[in-house]
């Protein structure tokens, strides 16, 4: 093929590995409290270079509500002493009402939590070892709240690094997607917050009254999945902190990140067109640059599936050029840096996804088209009347993904033909990078109604790959901010993107085009069965990548590969973690028609310092009935417990494990024992959602505490 200028072929400035080469060292502040202003105090872990005295320099934020003496502090000691050896003050703070910070939490990115870290940008501000100037990094919440703070437009802050975010609270978050209920994840992700916010804070940190402190926290945690649900629409709620709204409040640079297993992975694309945008009316507008790999929702240099990078080098470099001045070749860089997979077969890239990376030096990129695919020209099969009842969506996977084989997508064949689907042949193969998009125009038999559409790659043997898809409500077909009941057999027009791609389809593959009425359990499916029917032929939008030649296109994958690097040996760490692989079974009743989907996921740790063990399970189960519409329900549970026995030695985590599995330690030897376990559910009737949350707590082994809570939710067009 022809080579294509827009693709940027430039070689880039090698990894920041200056740090590895003459690494500082680092002082490590175990814990220190944050003063807010309404008396509230937050806590802190800094990592400071060592060699410091008198000098000032800039400092990292990641601020968080995971606990930073447990839940995340393995990872926390892959980045943080990272950013210290390489000059930088890192800290690491608790939002309150989590860990050991006092006060509650409220609901997620509320203004208190955004007021909170302006504040502690001023505090970090004013430490003597600061020179004032501050960049904030952080995977999903805390690149939520990066964005979030910078359109504030704090004076300290120089520069941001966003991680699985996004910039639309409504769009493509764990609640919604095209207005549409995300089932396998609403309250999946309410319930792991119920269990979360009720984790009390350590006696060894808060001593005398932490037990009292606790039941507080118990009684005073925010039940998310009432507000989350309360709101069906793209209201005031969610608009609140989605910063696509005022991209112009932005004034620092971003660095953007996200994967292609990930859901947030649209995110990027919006973010660089928004600056761009932007940069039309102000040449100054500060760059926002975007890197998109293989991985689910992780850290890069913790990638699932890989290939992984040496991620934390690339942030040094982000941080170098904004906050310390050095000209390292960031500013030249390709806007667009992209790992595009391979067709590989189902199954066979749970660990690493063969492909390769481009670059495209801006966003949007000249050499990359969007393409309209007229079904006329494919081959059309399954029913064109789609039924909400089906039982299909099983082998999807989850919409939020970490990585895990079993969250991860299967054979999508089974499905496909229970839908309607259009096949385009590719006799010379496909490039597509970017967000596909699909406009269909159909009918329902009763006022709501709601659609999956998937984009596969079908090999030739038949099995068929899930490259992408989308959610979307027909009620919202005019807005997401005011949806209308749909008239019965009345057409209706849909047109919506699907959540961002990058992907090589081989010569001699097909793209499949799969839409459906029922795709459970990420689709939350109407209360009453609807037939939607296809009436048009629907228009799928591809980004299409024009390939530069071969060689040129070769020679830039191996510079960004180069240059990207690999994952460096995982430092030194205290934790000890373990845990068996998560689970994903589907059990199914065949005389009664119904399917249940349950997954499993189960981890613990040791941290040798203090031999503080900390154990999670997460159970989750979705099941419904073809024939009762009303059947879906979800019922989510959680284990959290943590132990602190008092002996002389640090145990393993296993060695714990069994021992609590045999509850062999005694009152006298176990120092703190705590433990929590909820349960909610979410079914729903014709008017009604109705969500319970059960939570008891456990101290020596013996109830503590518990709280139940009940609420029923109107349907609001869902």
């Amino acid at each position: 093929m022809a080579t294509n200028s827009s693709h940027q072929h430039t070689r880039t400035a090698p990894p920041a590995d200056r740090y590895r080469t003459n690494p500082r060292g680092v002082e490590v502040i175990e814990h220190t409290r944050i003063p807010l202003s309404d008396g509230v105090e937050l806590a802190a872990r800094i990592w400071l270079p060592d060699d410091l005295k008198d000098k000032q320099v800039p400092a990292v934020l990641e601020y968080i509500p995971y606990r930073k003496n447990d839940m995340t502090a393995g990872r926390d000691q892959t980045i943080h002493p990272e950013f210290a050896r390489a000059g930088y003050a890192s800290i690491r703070v608790d939002m309150r009402g989590c860990g050991d910070s006092t006060g509650i939490m409220t609901d997620e990115y509320s203004e208190t939590e955004l007021d909170d870290g302006l504040q502690v940008l001023r505090w970090i501000a004013a430490q003597q070892w600061s020179n004032g100037q501050a960049g904030v990094i952080g995977k999903s919440w805390g690149g939520f709240n990066g964005l979030q703070l910078a359109a504030l437009q704090p004076p300290e802050l120089a520069a941001i690094i966003t991680i699985c975010s996004t910039d639309d609270r409504f769009a493509d978050d764990v609640h919604y997607n095209g207005g549409a209920i995300v089932g396998d994840q609403m309250l999946s992700w309410a319930s792991t917050m119920w269990g979360y916010n009720a984790r009390p804070q350590d006696p060894a940190v808060m001593g005398e009254g932490w037990a009292e402190d606790w039941k507080r926290r118990i009684d005073e945690a925010p039940v998310n999945i009432n507000d989350w649900l309360s709101h069906q629409r793209r209201d005031a709620y969610w608009k609140h902190a989605s910063v696509c709204d005022t991209p112009e409040a932005i004034k620092v640079p971003i660095l953007a990140v996200g994967g292609l297993l990930d859901e947030y992975r649209t995110t990027l694309f919006r973010l660089m067109e928004n600056a761009n945008h932007q940069r039309e009316t102000n040449p100054d507008y500060p760059p926002v640059h975007a890197l998109l790999g293989p991985w689910a929702h992780n850290y890069p240099h913790q990638a699932a599936p890989g290939p992984g990078i040496d991620f934390i080098a690339e942030a040094v470099r982000w941080w170098d050029q904004w906050m310390s001045g050095i000209d390292n070749g960031v500013k030249d860089q390709p806007q667009l840096r992209a790992y595009i997979p391979d067709s590989t077969p189902v199954h066979t890239d749970r660990e690493t996804r063969p492909g390769r990376w481009v670059a495209e030096s801006s966003w949007p990129s000249p050499g990359i088209e969007d393409v309209s695919w007229d079904v006329q020209d494919a081959a059309q099969a399954g029913p064109r009347q789609l039924r909400s009842t089906e039982l299909i969506g099983y082998n999807a996977g989850s919409w939020l993904q970490f990585g895990e084989a079993a969250g991860m997508a299967g054979d999508q064949a089974a499905d496909d033909a229970r839908s309607y689907t259009a096949d385009w042949d590719l006799p010379a193969g496909l490039e597509i990078v970017g967000t596909p998009s699909l406009k269909a125009t159909l009918t329902s038999s009763s006022d709501c109604g709601v659609i999956a559409a998937r984009i596969c790659d079908v090999a030739p043997d038949g099995t068929s790959r899930l490259v992408t898809m989308g959610l979307f409500n027909l009620t919202h077909h005019s807005s997401h901010e005011h949806p209308e009941p749909l008239a019965p057999g009345r057409e209706v027009t849909i047109d919506f993107p699907l959540l961002s791609t990058a992907h090589r389809f081989l010569p001699g593959h097909r793209v499949r085009l799969s839409i459906s009425a029922s795709f459970w359990p990420m689709l939350w499916p109407s209360p009453e069965e609807t037939l939607l029917t296809v009436t048009g032929d629907p228009e799928l939008r591809l980004p299409v990548r024009s390939v530069d030649s071969a060689e040129v296109d070769a020679e830039t994958s191996r510079e960004l590969t180069d240059h990207l690097g690999v994952p460096p040996t995982p430092p030194v760490s205290t934790i000890d973690a373990s845990g068996p692989p998560m689970t994903r079974t589907l059990e199914t009743d065949l005389v009664n028609r119904s399917a249940t989907v349950t997954t499993v996921s189960e981890g613990w740790q040791t941290n040798s310092s203090d031999g503080l063990f900390y154990y999670t399970l997460e159970r989750d189960s979705y099941k419904r009935s073809e024939t009762d519409p009303l059947s879906p329900i979800a019922i989510c549970e959680r284990v959290i417990r943590y132990r602190r026995p008092a002996l002389a030695d640090p145990v393993s985590s296993q060695a714990l494990l069994q021992q609590a599995e045999a509850e062999a330690l005694t009152k006298d030897d176990q120092g703190w024992d705590v433990e929590l376990r909820t349960r909610s559910t979410m079914s729903g009737d014709t008017a009604n959602f109705l969500v319970t949350n059960e939570l008891v707590a456990y101290k020596d082994g013996k109830q503590f505490h518990s709280r139940t809570t009940t609420k029923s939710v109107p349907r609001d067009l869902n």
